[in-house]
C-alpha cells in the first residue's frame, strides 16, 4: 500500500463451484453455500445486502447456533477500521419469513439461532461514504466497495466459495472487479445484475469492487488480460498510460520470472489519496483527472501505480508469515513490513528505470529524496527500522505533533536499506548476484514451493543465502538506530552521498568495478 497521498507520491484463481466439501464434525462432510445479493441506496449512501446461507443438513438441529463474522481491517492497511460501525437494520429469518433470535457477541460478531431452519436469510445495511482504498463509498454516480467492510463470513468457515450478485442501478453499465465472473467469459448481464464468484472469503475480501459508468479499457499483454478502469478518465487518452503500463509489467516479469494471475484489473478511482494491492487488481486514487501539468506529475502517478502492481509479488507473494492466513478481527504486528513496503518503493524507480521509462537520474534523485527525509529529522534516532514495522498499528494516521521527531517510517527508510542491500549483495558476490536473487529466491521457495510466508531468520538466511555471506552490517542497521556509515555502503557502487543537501552523486574516481555496479543500478 501507497500511505502517501498521490500528490506525493493464492495465486490466480477462477471460478469454483458454489458448492465445496468441508469436514463439520468426526467423520462428517456436507455441502453447502453462501450466496449474496447487493444492491445500493444512491441517496442514503447505504450497501443494501441480502445474504442466503444454506448449510449443510446435518446441522440443522434444534438449538445449534451460527456464528457471522464482519472484519475490523484490511489486509495492507494497518488499521483498525472497525467496519460494523457501518452496519444497520441487521436481520434474521427463516426462507418463510419468519424472525430467528440473534444477538450481538464482541463488536464483529453476530450470534443467531436457526431454530432448525437450514436455509438463513440474513439482510443488513452498510453505510458507505468514505473516499478511502480500504472503505465504501456510496454516491450518485458511481460506487467502490471494500469487500472486507460489507460481506460477513462465517465464523471458522472462510474457506468456503462464495457468489456475489451485483445490482446496478437503472443507467449504470459497469462492475470492475478481479473477481471471477459466474460461468465462463464476460459476467454474466441480465439486466441490471452481475454475478462472480470467489474461492474462499480471503480471496472475496482481496478483491475491491468498482459500479458505475467508468471508462474501460480491455487490452491483453504477453498472454495476459487487463482491465484499465478509470471513474473520471478526463485527459487519458492524451496520455501513454498503457503502453507504459505494458513497460512496466515486462519489466516486473522480467525481473521475478513470472506472472502470477491470467487478469489484473487497474482501478483508478476518482480525486483522493492513497492506494492499495490486492491478488490481482488494486484500487488507487488519483488526482481526479489525467491532465499531469508536466512529465514529472506523470511520472509521479507511475510511481505510485507501479508500487501497487508490485505488490501482487511483495506482500501478496513473498510476504512475513504472518500475514496469512488473515485474523481479521485484531492486528497482526510483524517486524518485516519494511521489507514489503520499504522494498517496494525501492524497486518503484528501478522498474520504471528498467522499462526505458525514466533515467538513472531519477532513481538517484527519488533515493536521495528518501535519505533527506530520514536524516534530517530526529526520528531515526528513537526508532529502528524493524520496530516502525511493528508499531505500524499505533502509527499509520498518527498525527502526534512529535511524530517527526520520535519515529520514522519504513516508506522513507526501507528503500534506503533496498539500495544498501542492493549494493551489499552485489559486492559480496563479485558482481554474480543482486536484490533482484533475493525477491526470486524468496518467491520461489516460499510462494511457489511451500505456499507460506517467509519468517524473519528465513529472509536474512536467503539473505546470506545469496550473498554468500551473512548481511551482518545491514541486520544491524535494520534492529538499531546506529547511524549508517553512507561511505562505505555507497563506495562500491561508485556513490557517495552529498550531507550539505543529503543528495546522492556518482563518485568521479571510482574504478572499474565500482562503474560497472553503478552501471548496473542506474543504467549509466
Amino acid at each position: 500500500m501507497r500511505k502517501k497521498l498521490f500528490s506525493r507520491g493464492k495465486k490466480a484463481f477462477s471460478a469454483l463451484l458454489l458448492s465445496s466439501i468441508l469436514p463439520l464434525g468426526a467423520g462428517a462432510e456436507e455441502a453447502f453455500e453462501m450466496k449474496y445479493e447487493v444492491s445500493l441506496d444512491t441517496v442514503g449512501h447505504y450497501i443494501d445486502v441480502d445474504l442466503r446461507y444454506i448449510r449443510p443438513a446435518a446441522a440443522g438441529a434444534e438449538g445449534d447456533t451460527v456464528r457471522l463474522c464482519m472484519p475490523v481491517w484490511a489486509p495492507g492497511y494497518y488499521l483498525i477500521l472497525d467496519y460494523p460501525k457501518n452496519m444497520v437494520d441487521f436481520r434474521a429469518e427463516d426462507p418463510q419469513g419468519r424472525p430467528l433470535v440473534w444477538e450481538k457477541e464482541g463488536k464483529s460478531t453476530w450470534r443467531i439461532l436457526p431454530a432448525g431452519a437450514d436455509t438463513l436469510c440474513i439482510r443488513y445495511r452498510v453505510f458507505a461514504l468514505e473516499r478511502s482504498v480500504a472503505e465504501s463509498r456510496v454516491a450518485c454516480g458511481s460506487a467502490f466497495l471494500a469487500p472486507g467492510g460489507v460481506f460477513l463470513y462465517p465464523e471458522g468457515k472462510k474457506d468456503h466459495p462464495v457468489e456475489v450478485t451485483f445490482v446496478l442501478p437503472g443507467n449504470w453499465q459497469s462492475v470492475s472487479t478481479g473477481l471471477a465472473p459466474a460461468g465462463a467469459g464476460s459476467a454474466p448481464a441480465q439486466g441490471n445484475r452481475r454475478t462472480f464468484t470467489a474461492p474462499d472469503f480471503d480471496v472475496l475480501y482481496d478483491s475491491p469492487v468498482l459500479m458505475g459508468n467508468q471508462e474501460i479499457v480491455r487490452f491483453r499483454h504477453e498472454g495476459k488480460d487487463y482491465e484499465l478502469a478509470m471513474e473520471s478518465p478526463d485527459g487519458w487518452e492524451e496520455t501513454s498510460l498503457v503502453d507504459d503500463l505494458k513497460r512496466m509489467m515486462s519489466a516486473a516479469t522480467d525481473l521475478m520470472g513470472h506472472v502470477p494471475y491470467d487478469r489484473y484489473c487497474y482501478l483508478l478511482l476518482c480525486a483522493g489519496g492513497g492506494g492499495l494491492e490486492h491478488l490481482n487488481s488494486q484500487a488507487s486514487y488519483t488526482q481526479g483527472n489525467f491532465r499531469f501539468p508536466d512529465r514529472a506529475e506523470y511520472l509521479r502517478f507511475l510511481s505510485f501505480v507501479t508500487h501497487e502492481y508490485f505488490h501482487l509479488y511483495n506482500v501478496k507473494a513473498i510476504r512475513p508469515i504472518e500475514l496469512g492466513p488473515f485474523d481479521y478481527a485484531r492486528e497482526v504486528f510483524t517486524p518485516m513490513l519494511w521489507v514489503s513496503e520499504g522494498f517496494t518503493v525501492y524497486y518503484e524507480s528501478q522498474l520504471l528505470r528498467r522499462a526505458g521509462l525514466v533515467s538513472g537520474d531519477y532513481v538517484l534523485s527519488e533515493l536521495s529524496s528518501f535519505i533527506r527525509t530520514v536524516e534530517s529529522r530526529e526520528g531515526h534516532r528513537h526508532m529502528s527500522l524493524r520496530q516502525s514495522s511493528y508499531d505500524i498499528w499505533l502509527n499509520f494516521f498518527n498525527r502526534n505533533p512529535n511524530g517527526a521527531e520520535t519515529r520514522i517510517s519504513y516508506y522513507d527508510k526501507g528503500p534506503i536499506l533496498g539500495l544498501l542491500m542492493d549494493i551489499a549483495i552485489r559486492h559480496a558476490s563479485g558482481g554474480a548476484k543482486s536484490l533482484d536473487d533475493v525477491m526470486r529466491l524468496l518467491y520461489r521457495r516460499y510462494y511457489q514451493e511451500a505456499g507460506r510466508g517467509f519468517t524473519e531468520e528465513e529472509f536474512w538466511s536467503v539473505c546470506r543465502e545469496v550473498a554468500g555471506r551473512p548481511l551482518s552490517l545491514m541486520r544491524r542497521y535494520v534492529e538499531t538506530t546506529d547511524e549508517i556509515d553512507y561511505d562505505r555502503c555507497l563506495v562500491p557502487a561508485g556513490l557517495w552521498l552529498d550531507r550539505s543537501t543529503w543528495t546522492l552523486r556518482r563518485l568521479p574516481e571510482a574504478d572499474g568495478e565500482a562503474l560497472k555496479m553503478r552501471r548496473q543500478l542506474l543504467g549509466d
